[in-house]
């Protein structure tokens, strides 16, 4: 064997050795750190952006160092990312090499120590109570679409929360919802009786049709009886939202923002929210605090004689 095939056969090892430990990292992923799939979907391509950027540089993972990574933050900044993307990726990275490290592929992690970009708090878009009575009180609407806008406001559910939910996950006499949410952690949420009685007309039309019922179907179906994705229910939000002519971009994750607010805005402690949302840390939550800062600044400058 020449020295060109021995160079060849070493650089098809590495890159067969490379792709065996990029397959090893998303099961990784995915058993040890319960990924969402959505999570996983931006982490994959936020691998595939570092792993590109490396090939430019005749680089792989296995052999560099702090500055390679503050290189690729660098250019990332360029590019004139968000700071949040940016900040998914380098936690992407970060959670790469920490695999590496207890799989002992590396044995230096060119990331110990480093400190991440801080995102940007923005304050989050949510509905007015007039914007979310409008939605809510929609005529003309099927009776699933009807209880997927009263469920998304009554709990505050990340739209994959609420795809994924089966009938058995609603106590229909205790009030409650079991949610599983990220890292496949699961609570218990309060749901309100307006939203049940939705829920209920909307299963009750189902057997009228004659679908096939058990308490392990999924609680949203689409039109061909099979499980609502998470692209069409945002659909639908969409298609609703301009019905009810309200001019903000409707998302379900802006309903979450409107569920968190309106419930802070009427006196639910801030503790209780986290709890209701799911949030793994305070300050996540803290933004909605914000929010209604902010609305009480309005009602303040707008009826305090003194005010201005």
């Amino acid at each position: 064997m020449d020295q060109n095939d021995k160079n060849s056969k070493i650089k098809n090892d590495r890159a067969t050795e490379i792709e065996s430990i990029k397959y090893s990292l998303k099961k990784y992923l995915i058993a040890e750190r319960n990924f969402s799939s959505h999570t996983l979907r931006a982490y994959t391509r936020d691998f595939l952006d570092f792993e590109l950027f490396l090939k430019k540089k005749q680089l792989t993972f296995l052999n560099i160092d702090r500055r390679i990574i503050r290189e690729f933050l660098e250019e990332l900044n360029n590019k004139k990312l968000s700071k949040a993307t940016i900040a998914r990726k380098f936690a992407a990275i970060r959670s790469f090499y920490k695999f590496l490290i207890i799989n002992n592929i590396v044995k230096e992690n060119p990331m110990k120590e480093m400190k991440g970009p801080k995102k940007d708090k923005k304050v989050p878009v949510f509905l007015t109570e007039d914007e979310t009575q409008k939605l809510l009180s929609l005529q003309n609407i099927t009776l699933r679409d009807r209880a997927i806008i009263e469920l998304l406001y009554s709990c505050g559910l990340r739209i994959e929360e609420l795809t994924s939910l089966n009938i058995k996950n609603i106590d229909f006499i205790s009030n409650t919802i079991i949610v599983r949410g990220k890292g496949k952690k699961e609570r218990i949420v309060p749901v309100g009786n307006t939203c049940l009685g939705a829920i209920r007309n909307y299963i009750n039309e189902r057997r009228d049709f004659g679908f096939s019922y058990s308490t392990d179907s999924p609680v949203f179906l689409n039109s061909n009886a099979k499980r609502l994705n998470q692209r069409t229910a945002r659909r639908v939000l969409r298609k609703l939202s301009i019905k009810a002519n309200i001019k903000k971009k409707v998302s379900p994750h802006t309903l979450r923002h409107t569920f968190a607010t309106h419930i802070l805005d009427n006196g639910c402690d801030i503790r209780s929210v986290q709890e209701m949302l799911g949030h793994k840390n305070l300050s996540t939550t803290q933004i909605y605090t914000h929010v209604t800062i902010e609305s009480l600044k309005k009602v303040y400058n707008k009826t305090h004689p003194r005010a201005k």
